[in-house]
């Protein structure tokens, strides 16, 4: 099955190259834009066919390596 982890800075998280592409909207005209996060994804293929366990899988594996819990938010979605 595959999988994607979303991972994102949390909130709180002061985010250096999204106030960059901010700025830079900002610039070329787009003054609605008034906020941008960066962030990231991985896309998984993992051996198993019962969704919920591969979520919970893929979430463990979040939790431990592919997401920094203290300054990261994630969100993991089963894809098939």
């Amino acid at each position: 099955m595959r999988a994607r982890v979303y991972v994102t800075l949390k909130p709180s998280v002061f985010d250096p190259q999204g106030r960059v592409v901010t700025d830079a909207l900002t610039t070329l005209g787009y003054d609605d834009v008034r906020d941008v996060r960066q962030g990231k994804y991985f896309d998984l293929e993992v051996a198993g066919t019962d969704a919920e366990q591969v979520r919970a899988r893929v979430t463990d594996m979040a939790s431990r390596l592919l997401a920094n819990p203290v300054i990261e938010s994630y969100r993991v979605e089963v894809l098939a």
